[in-house]
């Protein structure tokens, strides 16, 4: 039997990379990584080589299967240069191997506008203007208010039967837009569910007609909200101590190390950390209990539990590497308990 194997990776545009795949077709294949071979690509043509030197390698890091095409499966890859070091624009490298391990549990919350390229607007926006302000499209129902559902459930059940740890979704605060949200233990592994589940997305919108548009600010300066990729995450410090210190020291040191974290946290991010919208402004930095104002909120349920459970930083906007993101709160994290 034969199986196709569609190789994803990132490209070396900046500021925001996009996503790249092809496909490799295999006989006998058992669906394992391990079976999956280097391959090669074209580098020049991604913004990742030169034309006089312009392979690529695409390294095997993650498979799961595509239930959208027959025997198949979707191989999550990391860039390397001709001779297998990592190249610039892998983001997955960034994570040290000594900080990838499942101490360190993530809940990425990854927000999206669908983008109608016909109108260009959003779905629900008419073409040139806007719909009636934001207030009602927030976990809406009916058509009035909640649009394209239809794809929206289909990529759930998509990423479900692919494995993926989705454990929710719902529409948000704008028309247009959506959310679902992504648990994983481990900072590599977290990246890989966001990728592959974007991936999903994207191809998906090529049935509807619809673009996603990662943007963190797409309708510009317009009094509506813009999208992000709140990061929640813990240690086991956090999930078993039961210290109030243990968090404070943690928020302080983020608050020590804000150029590591907003220079990854996303491009454009500036036109989203306003101090509107649910976020602090980029210029500065604050932290408190069930403060969506903030940059660092402290869930309640935290609180209320004895001061054991997770932080959520609300600063990595929608178009933001998860790989990256989730190195640097890693290293800051450890650094506040070191």
């Amino acid at each position: 039997m034969k199986s196709k194997l569609e190789y994803i990776w990132l490209d070396g545009y900046k500021p925001t990379q996009s996503l790249r795949s092809k496909t490799m077709v295999r006989n006998d294949f058992g669906g394992t990584l391990e079976e999956c071979p280097m391959w090669v690509f074209d580098g020049s043509s991604t913004e990742q080589a030169e034309g006089n030197a312009s392979d690529c390698l695409l390294k095997p890091v993650a498979i799961i299967p595509d239930p959208e095409r027959k025997n198949s499966y979707l191989v999550m890859t990391e860039v390397l240069n001709a001779d297998g070091t990592a190249h610039e624009s892998n983001g997955r490298a960034t994570i040290d191997e000594a900080d990838d391990d499942t101490d360190f549990w993530f809940g990425f919350e990854q927000e999206y506008f669908l983008w109608d390229p016909a109108t260009d607007r959003p779905p629900g926006f008419p073409a040139g203007g806007f719909p009636d302000p934001q207030g009602p499209y927030y976990c809406s129902v009916g058509a009035k208010n909640a649009h394209c559902r239809d794809m929206i459930e289909e990529h759930l059940d998509i990423c479900l039967e692919a494995g993926l740890n989705v454990e929710g979704i719902n529409a948000e605060v704008a028309a247009g837009q959506w959310e679902y949200q992504i648990f994983a233990k481990g900072a590599k592994r977290a990246g890989d569910e966001i990728w592959l589940s974007r991936y999903l997305l994207e191809r998906i919108g090529e049935r509807y007609g619809l673009a996603i548009e990662w943007h963190p600010k797409p309708l510009g300066a317009t009094d509506w909200n813009g999208s992000g990729m709140h990061a929640n995450f813990s240690n086991k410090a956090m999930r078993e101590d039961g210290k109030e210190e243990v968090f404070t020291k943690i928020c302080e040191e983020f608050g020590k190390n804000i150029d590591r974290h907003i220079s990854v946290y996303g491009a454009h991010n500036e036109q989203r950390l306003t101090g509107a919208h649910e976020t602090q402004s980029i210029e500065e930095f604050s932290y408190g209990v069930s403060d969506r104002g903030a940059s660092i909120r402290i869930p309640v349920s935290t609180v209320e539990d004895g001061w054991i459970g997770r932080l959520e930083d609300r600063r990595p906007s929608s178009n933001a590497d998860p790989y990256k993101v989730a190195a640097a709160i890693v290293k800051t994290t450890n650094e506040a308990m070191a």
